[in-house]
């Protein structure tokens, strides 16, 4: 029978599975595709294009991931919780990352600040870029790894 909170949990899964297989693209295959295969010079403008039809997608899924979340907290009384619970501290934290970076500092500052660096290093803007997508993803991995692990009472060795 579908409740609230499961209706909440595979809202957030799925918002957690698009938002993070968005990053894994785009760092793991989009971005080293540009390098290899763009016009000198021209990396960071045609990233750009690409990346900003995935923007607001990604700003959905990160929408939908802290509503989701957030439902399921008040679902279970679990904001108790947040007190005690490194877990989900550590997902708070790359959660307001991501929103930092997509609602805030990539319209506002970073897309300006980035454009100006590749009329100067193209090469080297997008090197930055994907070191920047790289710890991302990895911060991304290891949060959801945490969330899974912490909300399931943690490893359980042996029987």
């Amino acid at each position: 029978m579908w409740n609230d909170y499961a209706l909440a949990r595979g809202l957030h899964v799925l918002a957690v599975l698009m938002w993070i297989g968005g990053v894994g693209l785009v760092t793991t295959v989009l971005i080293p595709a540009i390098r290899r295969e763009a016009p000198v010079g021209q990396a960071y403008a045609r990233f750009q294009a690409i990346e900003h039809r995935f923007a607001a997608q990604a700003r959905g899924w990160v929408l939908l991931a802290g509503v989701s979340g957030a439902w399921m907290l008040h679902t279970t009384a679990g904001w108790g919780r947040l007190a005690n619970t490194s877990w989900l501290h550590a997902m708070l934290a790359v959660w307001g990352v991501f929103f930092m970076m997509l609602f805030v500092l990539e319209p506002l500052l970073m897309h300006r600040i980035l454009a100006a660096k590749a009329q100067r290093d193209d090469a080297g803007t997008m090197r930055l870029l994907a070191r920047m997508h790289w710890v991302l993803l990895t911060a991304s991995l290891v949060t959801t790894l945490l969330g899974v692990v912490g909300a399931h009472g943690g490893w359980r060795l042996g029987a």
